[in-house]
């Protein structure tokens, strides 16, 4: 990663994205640098992911709550206030969301295993 200067990032600036889910859809807010991805990530009701990730994150659960499932079957349940970390390529794992989440993900190299 490249050095970071001090910035004041104001999410209300910046772009929405769509993403579809299996069922329902998540808002991302993405600020990129070299080796390192934040996100604000908000899914709808009845979201469900349409894929298994692979990569690394950091999640912390800023408003409402979800399950992060497990390949191996188990789920872990995060709500407000709660946090997660897992390396890359360490977890197949994937979101399901009943009632609506709002989220900070944090990725990058970092976590490569």
């Amino acid at each position: 990663m490249n050095n970071i200067l001090f910035q004041k990032i104001d999410w209300n600036s910046i772009e929405k994205i769509v993403y579809k889910g299996e069922t329902g859809v998540a808002f991302w807010q993405t600020i990129q640098f070299t080796g390192l991805r934040i996100r604000i990530v908000e899914y709808s009701n009845g979201y469900s992911a349409d894929h298994w990730c692979q990569k690394g994150h950091i999640v912390h659960c800023l408003e409402g709550e979800f399950i992060s499932e497990l390949k191996t079957g188990e789920e872990i349940k995060l709500t407000k206030g709660e946090s997660y970390i897992v390396s890359d390529e360490l977890s197949s794992h994937r979101s399901i969301c009943e009632n609506g989440v709002k989220l900070l993900i944090i990725d990058g190299d970092f976590l490569k295993n």
